[in-house]
């Protein structure tokens, strides 16, 4: 064993290559694994052994890092085509038809929650600002029941559009939905109902 004192010099290159480990280890750190600590392969040195292990547990690091860089990006890729799903399944399931110049239809098919009708109503209401629409169209042909609470969404959306300054019409109430409006007492008296789709455009037709 050598039990050589270090001289001067060797004390002041070994402080340094430390603090340049502490450093490149402080970069590390922050996510940078760019940097590899220096050996001296000619002249070895027990602090080079350390360095080396140092270093293979930096270039882990590194690779661990890019593997979860990769799952985060393909899991965002994931996130931002299931918002686009979202967004093509909201637009289908609210489409806006300009059947005629200055008439719109807004044709409902299915269950109508208050998110859905939140969605329909602005919606319909942009459309009809955009297109500058006279008359607007709620079509329920596709509903096969209708409660007080369906009944609410349509007269709140019926009001909204007419705050506007366009009319709105309620069409497509088959027998059993006109009959469970009147067993249940429901209020229809604020919105203008057409048996059927070709009704109303045969109405809206004969002013425009």
């Amino acid at each position: 064993m050598n039990d050589t004192p270090l001289s001067e010099q060797a004390h002041e290159d070994l402080r340094e290559r430390i603090a340049d480990a502490l450093l490149t280890l402080s970069t590390v750190g922050f996510g940078d694994y760019t940097q590899q600590l220096g050996v001296n392969a000619r002249s070895p040195h027990p602090l080079d052994a350390v360095f080396v292990s140092l270093n293979e547990l930096v270039i882990l690091f590194a690779a661990e890092q890019e593997q979860s860089d990769a799952f985060r990006r393909e899991l965002e890729e994931k996130l931002d085509v299931v918002e686009k799903q979202k967004t093509a399944i909201r637009e289908l399931s609210t489409p806006i038809i300009e059947l005629w110049n200055g008439v719109l239809c807004l044709p409902v098919v299915g269950v109508v929650d208050t998110l859905r009708s939140t969605e329909m109503t602005s919606a319909l209401l942009q459309a009809i600002v955009d297109k500058k629409t006279r008359f607007a169209i709620i079509d329920i042909t596709g509903i096969d029941v209708m409660d007080t609470g369906t009944v609410d969404h349509f007269v709140r959306m019926a009001k909204a559009v007419k705050h506007l300054g366009s009319e709105c019409a309620l069409t497509g109430l088959n027998p059993h939905i006109a009959q469970t409006v009147v067993q249940m007492g429901l209020d229809l008296s604020g919105i203008v109902t057409h048996r059927s789709l070709r009704d109303a455009l045969y109405e809206y037709a004969k002013r425009l």
